[in-house]
């Protein structure tokens, strides 16, 4: 008789996660994360100014405007 092993034989061999300790985040990673969070922060900025300047509401037309400054290469 044949014997096939499930996912289910396998969990008793296999070490809980819990009791690893966390990894810690290299430099280039932590730097990346920073670099996306400020371009994050830049962009709701850019995007609360213009809707002050607009009337604060985000209809078609505004979130058209907002999506082609935000995607232009030069800065305004």
């Amino acid at each position: 008789m044949a014997y096939l092993r499930t996912a289910d034989d396998l969990h008793h061999f296999v070490a809980p996660t819990a009791t690893l300790p966390p990894k810690k985040r290299g430099f280039f990673h932590r730097l990346f994360d920073a670099m996306v969070e400020g371009r994050r922060h830049s962009a709701e900025r850019e995007i609360a100014s213009f809707l002050e300047g607009n009337g604060k509401f985000l209809n078609d037309d505004a979130e058209r405007e907002i999506e082609r400054i935000l995607s232009s290469s030069t800065p305004l």
